[in-house]
């Protein structure tokens, strides 16, 4: 009788493998989640690819970046005051001026013809003038020769018709004598009555022609005085000493009355023009201070003048050399210029960074204080300027944050290193 042969039992069936493994990897995401508590999705990434800040508390001041663009502190602008041919150009955009320097000659044909009009009339009427008032003269003379003679006649006529009045008195003479006498007498008196109004009224019409021909040539002379002006105006001057920044002319070429060909600056100081986003309108008044570096130095600026006008979502402002102005500084010369919109205070600080554009400054992910992952965090900020955030909750000095772009992360709740 054979032996029976003893078959060995298996003790882990492969399907109870499976069974066993299964339930042990639940168990440890179980365990896992329960110590971590991320409540979420987790991503491993790479910590060379981030960029990681240090939550710092230090002084903060809100400032805006700004472009301003040097300009001169005064300009004086060239305008054709009488349209006009350029004839001659004496000086060159670029060259010193001083005061009174003729820059450039115009022609004006038609005003050069009014003048010499004017200048014929104005010696037409002189002429008048003098004839009238020699006239004038002579009819003086003739009035007081005739005034004259008529006395002298009433005189004579006078004596006359008195001894007349005494012989007739005493029967002397007849009584046609005395009475022709008398009639003589009273004619020469009424004579010179009306010789004296007439020579008044002569008087009177010479006078005012006089007066009227003496009003029309001091007339004519103003008229010819401001044309005369007029042309002194077609020779264009420096109006201050300074440099001649610009000048649009050229020889032969016409300009309109009015129109502007030509800059002059004074070199008396500088000022800044910058252009300022609108959104800022309300934040920017006189006064408010901004600094730039130039040649290793920081020199201080202050808004002199806030211009209201809004164009394509900018506006401008004027600023000044709050102390010593900067010394090689050249008109036309861009500043980078950081404008203050707040005091210097104390605030805890987050560098700024793409995380920004993702989560509106809402949440973040802090870095574990071991360094090996990063959860996500509610936080609330404030303040901001180019350079950092102003944490108002949710952060403290010394925690680190992921600052670089949270574009690719979606709904992670925690990131593994």
């Amino acid at each position: 009788m054979g032996m029976d042969k003893k078959i060995k039992k298996k003790k882990w069936p492969l399907k109870r493998v499976i069974q066993w493994s299964l339930i042990g990897v639940f168990v440890l995401a179980v365990i896992y989640g329960l110590l971590f508590k991320t409540g979420g999705s987790i991503l491993n990434v790479e910590q060379e690819r981030l960029t990681i800040s240090t939550v710092e508390q230090g002084p903060f001041q809100e400032f805006i970046p700004i472009l301003g663009t040097v300009r001169p502190h005064k300009i004086h602008y060239l305008s054709a005051m009488l349209g006009g041919r350029v004839e001659k150009i004496f000086i060159r955009a670029g060259s010193k001026v001083k005061k009174g320097d003729i820059i450039l000659k115009l022609s004006n044909t038609n005003l050069l013809m009014t003048m010499l009009n004017n200048e014929a009339q104005i010696n037409r009427a002189s002429n008048d003038l003098r004839a009238t008032r020699l006239q004038l003269e002579r009819n003086r003379l003739d009035l007081r020769r005739q005034t004259t003679e008529v006395e002298y006649a009433l005189k004579k006529t006078k004596k006359q018709y008195e001894r007349y009045e005494v012989l007739y008195k005493e029967d002397l003479i007849s009584k046609k004598e005395y009475e022709d006498s008398k009639d003589e007498f009273e004619y020469l008196e009424k004579k010179k009555e009306i010789t004296l109004e007439s020579q008044q009224q002569d008087l009177k019409f010479s006078e005012e022609q006089v007066r009227h021909l003496d009003a029309s040539v001091n007339q004519m002379q103003k008229n010819l005085g401001l044309l005369k002006q007029q042309l002194e105006n077609l020779t264009v001057r420096a109006p201050v000493t300074g440099q001649l920044t610009s000048l649009e002319a050229e020889v032969g070429e016409s300009k309109t009355q009015g129109v502007r060909f030509g800059q002059v600056d004074e070199e008396e100081g500088f000022l800044v023009r910058a252009e300022i986003d609108e959104h800022y309108i309300n934040r920017i008044e006189t006064g408010r201070k901004g600094n730039f570096p130039f040649d290793n130095k920081t020199y201080e600026l202050s808004v002199k003048i806030v211009y209201p006008e809004v164009k394509d979502g900018k506006f401008e402002v004027d600023l000044i050399f709050s102390g010593q102005e900067a010394q090689g500084i050249k008109r036309g010369q861009t500043l980078h210029i950081k404008l203050q919109l707040s005091e210097m205070s104390e605030a805890i600080l987050l560098a700024r960074g793409g995380f920004y554009q993702t989560t509106g400054g809402n949440w973040v992910f802090v870095v574990d204080a071991a360094g090996g992952f990063a959860v996500k965090r509610t936080i609330r900020l404030g303040r901001q300027n180019p350079e950092f955030f102003e944490v108002l909750e949710g952060l403290q000095p010394g925690e680190k944050v992921i600052t670089s772009s949270y574009e690719n992360y979606g709904d992670i709740e925690r990131l593994e290193f």
